[in-house]
């Protein structure tokens, strides 16, 4: 191909140009089934039974969605695009209260609190420095939780708006009682304010207040059953092959709105209750699409064309079906909080598996994201006292007898998910063992992660990891490992001290147990490696596990809509192959949709992406892609096809040009920890945005 023709084409398009011209030469093996999937106009209204309101082309469906283990229909007001409720009415939980005062005694005592924490605020307390307020401000607010505890959400609300912490809508939003009032109140009871936790807690409200605590060495060893066998060896390889399917933060929308504004200023766009600020008088700007668009969650109609398109794409078609799904997490969309409510996370998980049993030949095993909960990202230790450590059993009791009803978890899987916070380990029937984990338990929007930081380990969540792998391991087991919030890559979204704890983790069981793991959450197609001695020492000697960051089927935000199926070994469970596809969300505002859906097609295959000279028998595990980060070191133009890849060949991905961002983009890929991940040069992480690197 002339070098004037390469340089003028899309990096996703000349990718594809140029495996056709391969596989010609036979340099390239044939793809899984068709290269691209037209989807049929019209929406498969059989897959549910009944709706409220009819699928159409200018319209999504709302379908009426029974839930056989509540054995309830959820109504239609719970979905509505015209009727977004404002306020969430759960159950709340607060801690129990150390005295018991009249109501007077109580707001005379929260007054006084306010005007304390203001005049500390306003620097009139004597105290200096942004850390040491926030800590101490924090004291004061720990008294208030412990004595009058349902007086601190309003406390919250009235304290944010007297500082002009944020907007006073934002202060409603955040701090009330059925948001993250309550949830703040128990933290603020049982938190260590004027130790490590303080310092969390200060840093989460704003990084100027306090820095970011530094991880505490852990020694993991003591976890350990039995110390990491001498010369282990994972399974030999049986050189049968078998097709894995993995999916990732689907994100339903059934509040999406045809022809609402879908470049709305703030919030989920394509929404009824957004707009574009820049037309004062509620015109559309951009009328949202039937199947979405860049700043919007998933339809109906783009949620069931991505569902239609995986067979022919992956090439199970008929009374074919895949050995396994993985479903790396988010099924919900992204509402404010005061949009949320329990029903409407359980609507969710209802419709979106029930779509996976239809869509799906073979058993799927899924892991909870941060949006599959109540408030958003909230998850508590079992450890915390009375009731407050089962205020959570609703949704792990849900989940997991959803999971046992399609047939996907067996009876005791599902009871352990009951207990583990909707973790479990299960061996398919392949001989693989699957361990999945809620990684809300390192996610740095659990609120409730800021008690006991210094235990990364006080849910127990590592426990049952290190139990499920050493069974494994006397077993002869291999094991793939779900979850949802990726441990490193930049940083940004997990704690340092409990991702530092499953590193090591890995590092014991692996690359003999640990086969492969697997994340989602940043709706990205990334890529990490774990290496021994925590990654102090990074060689292709040291190279022990890779972890694969699946794409989203969401297109939020400025990304394409896409999904990956694995080509896997049934002796050592190695991945020999990786195959990605994608539909252009560009091209959905100008589809005639009475004609044909869109259009999902082959974006990528993982080992002729990056031609390094690796052997065709050979998996593409940690060595693999250490070599690949070798190679991108010296070869530019591997970093812009990874670059291009992450966001799912969206023409809103910005350009990887420069030596800050390709070293950047290596950094990530080496780091398997938060801590790991912070250490390398920042602005790089997501390409939902220009970079914007610290000045």
């Amino acid at each position: 191909m002339p070098s004037t023709l390469r340089r003028s084409l899309p990096v996703a398009l000349l990718a594809q140009l140029l495996w056709l011209a391969a596989f010609v030469d036979g340099q390239q093996s044939p793809l899984p089934g068709s290269s691209s999937y037209i989807v049929p106009a019209g929406f498969p209204s059989s897959i549910f039974s009944s709706y409220y309101v009819a699928p159409a082309p200018t319209q999504e469906p709302q379908p009426a969605i029974f839930d056989a283990v509540l054995n309830l229909t959820y109504p239609l007001n719970l979905t509505n695009p015209k009727t977004i409720p404002t306020a969430d009415n759960d159950p709340v939980f607060y801690p129990p209260a150390v005295a018991n005062v009249s109501n007077a005694t109580a707001a005379a005592f929260v007054n006084t609190a306010i005007a304390q924490i203001v005049e500390i605020v306003a620097g009139k307390g004597g105290i200096s420095g942004n850390c040491s307020k926030c800590v101490a401000a924090l004291s004061i607010g720990k008294v208030v939780a412990q004595v009058v505890p349902q007086s601190v959400p309003a406390a919250l609300v009235a304290l944010c708006e007297a500082t002009k912490f944020a907007s006073n809508s934002s202060c409603t939003t955040t701090y009330s009682a059925g948001s993250y009032g309550a949830i703040w109140t128990q933290i603020l009871a049982l938190a260590d304010i004027s130790g490590q936790d303080g310092l969390y807690i200060c840093n989460s409200l704003s990084s100027t207040f306090c820095p970011a605590p530094t991880t505490i060495p852990y020694n993991a060893t003591s976890l350990f059953p039995k110390p990491k066998p001498v010369n282990a060896t994972a399974p030999a390889a049986s050189g049968q092959r078998v097709k894995v399917l993995h999916l990732s933060d689907f994100h339903l929308d059934p509040r999406y709105y045809v022809s609402s504004e879908a470049n709305c200023s703030s919030g989920l766009c394509c929404r009824t209750n957004v707009v574009n600020s820049a037309e004062p008088n509620g015109s559309i700007l951009l009328p949202a699409p039937l199947y979405g668009a860049y700043k919007c969650d998933t339809p109906y109609d783009l949620g069931t064309a991505a569902l239609e398109a995986i067979g022919p794409l992956a090439g199970v078609t008929g009374n074919e079906s895949f050995a396994w799904t993985v479903y790396t997490g988010d099924l919900v969309s992204h509402d404010s909080q005061n949009q949320l409510s329990r029903a409407y996370v359980e609507y969710t998980e209802t419709s979106v598996y029930s779509m996976f049993k239809k869509f799906i030949p073979g058993p799927v095993f899924p892991v909870l994201g941060n949006h599959d909960t109540n408030p958003e990202a909230i998850d508590g230790q079992h450890s915390l006292p009375g009731p407050l450590g089962q205020q959570f059993s609703w949704n792990y009791d849900h989940v997991s007898s959803l999971w046992q009803n399609n047939g996907w978890i067996d009876a005791a899987a599902a009871d352990e998910a009951k207990l583990d916070y909707a973790a479990y380990s299960i061996k398919n029937q392949y001989g693989l063992r699957i361990i999945t984990l809620n990684t809300d338990f390192w996610y740095k929007s659990n609120y409730f992660n800021f008690i006991n930081t210094t235990d990364p380990n006080s849910s127990g969540l590592f426990t049952f990891l290190v139990q499920e792998l050493q069974a494994a391991e006397d077993a002869g087991e291999r094991v793939w490992i779900l979850g949802h919030v990726l441990t490193g890559w930049d940083g940004s979204n997990p704690l340092d001290n409990p991702t530092d704890l499953f590193y090591q983790i890995v590092d014991r069981y692996s690359p003999h147990v640990i086969a492969n793991i697997f994340f989602g959450h940043t709706h990205e197609d990334q890529v990490t490696i774990f290496y021994a001695c925590n990654g102090t020492v990074q060689t292709a000697s040291t190279a022990l596990t890779a972890g694969w960051i699946g794409p989203s089927v969401t297109p939020l935000t400025n990304l394409n809509s896409g999904f990956r199926m694995y080509e896997v070994d049934t002796g050592s469970f190695d991945i020999l192959n990786a195959y990605t596809w994608y539909a252009d969300v560009s091209a959905f505002e100008a589809l005639n949709t009475s004609a044909s859906g869109p259009t999902f097609r082959f974006e990528y295959s993982t080992r002729d992406a990056y031609p390094i000279g690796w052997p065709a028998d050979a998996p593409l595990n940690a060595t693999y892609w250490h070599a690949v980060t070798e190679a991108m070191a010296t070869n530019r133009t591997l970093i812009e096809t990874f670059n291009t890849f992450q966001g799912k060949s969206s023409v809103k991905t910005p350009n990887c040009t420069n030596d800050a961002c390709a070293a950047a983009k290596i950094c990530y890929m080496r780091s398997g920890s938060a801590p790991l991940g912070r250490l390398c040069p920042q602005g790089y992480g997501s390409v939902q945005s220009a970079f914007n690197p610290p000045a």
